[in-house]
């Protein structure tokens, strides 16, 4: 029989996503509500070697389902990438008491969470991460905020780019992932889209594309590009060279990352969070929480971090029609 949860921890690890404080609200308020003490750690994995762990109740969650951002703060932890990283961690949680352990963030984050499972402490991890690249789940927290706020902003950038008659490179976020550029590119209309699942890096074809626009009247010409392909500074001067047209690129950053979350991320983070507590009260461990099929899962962690993402052929499909 599986051993009681008495205390759950609770950290945010890797990039901040809107939506999770609303996550970090779920996790303390569903724990208090089994009846179970819960931790929060400060700072990621980083802050868990530090011991920077404090208490945590319904009260100190209250007001922060619509913040951007996470009131745990978050870091990034090499040393924790160690083995002996590792078993401190795991030794620090037995220490102040903390048997479960929720983590929420993206892939680095899951594979700290497996480790920690390895060596006794029970672990689920919730997909907090605005690039949508978890390969388990239709959806991450965060997501929806990102490229709504991205899809705002690009259209801001499209009316000063037609009054100027310019053509605009814009860059959005993704690491090495493509769907913010990509649901951005078909949202916006954008006339050109670069994501790293696809691109080719034949920039005669842009090129032709923009002088082509231009014969039939095109005012302006936007390029959405994608943080894994970059560059954009440096590609404007060339199309700008090539072309004779005006180019531009505007770089969106960190502006993505931030803001109040949607409805959707307020409610997938409350589901997500609220599933993984159910899952250590259960006894469960080393499992990620996921969204498919329209149902809130979860799969083992293993299996999650061996699962491959492929970016939706259809939708680029599309995107190529809406563009001719």
């Amino acid at each position: 029989m599986a051993k009681e949860i008495k205390t759950i921890g609770v950290l945010t690890s890797g990039g901040d996503a809107p939506g999770m404080n609303a996550a970090i609200r779920a996790v303390v308020r569903k724990a208090c509500a089994a009846g179970k003490n819960v931790k929060g750690i400060r700072r990621g994995y980083q802050g868990l070697l530090e011991e920077d762990i404090i208490d945590m109740s319904r009260h100190s969650v209250s007001d922060i389902v619509d913040k951007g951002g996470t009131i745990l703060f978050t870091a990034r932890c090499s040393e924790f990438r160690t083995e002996e990283g590792q078993k401190k961690g795991a030794e620090i949680c037995r220490k102040h008491g903390i048997d479960g352990l929720v983590v929420i963030g993206g892939d680095g984050s899951y594979a700290g969470a497996q480790k920690l499972a390895g060596l006794g402490i029970n672990t689920v991890g919730v997909p907090g991460t605005i690039d949508l690249d978890i390969a388990c789940t239709e959806y991450t927290i965060g997501f929806d905020t990102a490229v709504n706020t991205a899809m705002q902003a690009i259209d801001k950038v499209r009316d000063t780019s037609t009054s100027h008659e310019r053509c605009s490179i814009i860059e959005v976020m993704g690491r090495n992932a493509g769907y913010i550029a990509l649901w951005c590119g078909i949202a916006n209309g954008a006339e050109d889209i670069l994501i790293p699942e696809k691109y080719d890096y034949d920039e005669q074809k842009i090129i032709n594309h923009i002088i082509s626009n231009r014969k039939k009247g095109k005012k302006h010409h936007i390029i959405i590009n994608a943080e894994g392909i970059g560059h954009s500074t440096s590609m404007a001067r060339r199309i700008e060279a090539a072309t004779g047209v005006e180019t531009r690129a505007t770089i969106l950053g960190y502006m993505q990352r931030g803001g109040s979350p949607t409805c959707r991320d307020r409610v997938y983070a409350t589901m997500m969070g609220s599933m993984a507590v159910d899952l250590l009260c259960a006894g469960k461990s080393n499992r990620v929480v996921g969204f498919k099929h329209g149902e809130f899962c979860d799969f083992d962690i293993d299996d999650a971090l061996a699962m491959q993402k492929n970016i939706s052929n259809y939708m680029i499909e599309v995107a190529g029609d809406m563009a001719k």
